[in-house]
């Protein structure tokens, strides 16, 4: 579990990225307009950003969505020079900074879930069944058992900061805390196999559980609230950007059938609910 360079990741991205000229999308007489969707990986790994993607298409034959799922900080960096057309987040503060730097035609909540610690069946911190995320960080902290951070500037990384800073611990360089600088779904993997504690969105969990021995330790934490976000960039900004289709993907997410979908998603399978409309 080696430390990653995340700037340099992020630039790698965005360099494909451009290199790929996915950020136009704005071509008339295209006969499917791609839709740039920057989101994070939890929608990839979790399943539903596949559905959201094939559905709309089925029902919009006109336009086709790229999607480009990274960190959400990494999304909000590519929608910031222009090179997404529509985002779907999950970092409150940094979708706040996004919109205040003028770089969003409109913002709005789409779904949500919640953030809970996973970590191995011996529990060599005791933190089953705490209902505080941050008393859990701090019992991680004081036992030295080992952390694994995704350590990507993602909406996971940054409620783990935020727990964290709750805690009064600075993990840091300490000699049981490791990033891996992947995303969700692989950092999970990573945990398994190093037996060591990480944060994750629910849904993901819920989803690789079956092929994870690592176990539900903390959940319900109110103030672990974990909130999707779709953000239309400004195309005023950048009118580079596929406005047209990205209101039209919106338009979709708006819709009361997606919004039955997404309470439906994953039930049949899990027997639990992986997200929440808003």
């Amino acid at each position: 579990m080696r430390r990653a360079p995340v700037a340099a990741i992020a630039l790698a991205l965005l360099l494909a990225v451009a290199a790929s000229g996915c950020g136009s999308g704005g071509t008339s007489g295209a006969a499917r307009k791609p839709v740039v969707l920057a989101t994070t990986t939890s929608t990839e790994d979790s399943g539903i950003l596949e559905e959201f993607v094939k559905r709309f298409e089925a029902e919009n034959p006109s336009y086709k969505i790229k999607p480009i799922a990274v960190g959400s900080g990494a999304a909000l960096f590519m929608g910031s020079n222009g090179d997404a057309d529509i985002m779907l987040t999950h970092e409150p503060k940094a979708e706040k900074d996004f919109v205040a730097q003028g770089n969003a035609e409109s913002q709005f909540k789409l779904m949500h879930n919640g953030f809970v610690i996973v970590g191995p069946a011996s529990d060599p911190a005791h933190i089953k069944g705490l209902k505080d995320g941050a008393a859990a960080m701090k019992a991680i902290a004081a036992s030295g058992a080992g952390f694994l951070s995704r350590g990507d500037a993602s909406g996971t990384n940054a409620m783990e900061m935020t727990l964290w800073e709750r805690a009064g611990v600075n993990p840091a360089g300490q000699p049981w805390y490791y990033e891996s600088g992947q995303g969700m779904g692989e950092t999970l993997r990573i945990a398994d196999e190093k037996r060591v504690y990480t944060i994750t969105d629910q849904a993901t969990y819920i989803v690789m559980s079956p092929y994870l021995k690592l176990k539900m330790m903390v959940e319900g934490d109110p103030k672990m609230r974990n909130q999707y976000t779709v953000t239309i960039v400004n195309p005023k900004k950048f009118p580079r950007v596929n406005n047209k289709g990205a209101l039209a993907f919106a338009k979709y997410l708006k819709e009361p059938t997606t919004r039955k979908f997404i309470q439906q998603y994953g039930w049949d399978r899990y027997k639990q609910h992986l997200f929440y409309p808003d």
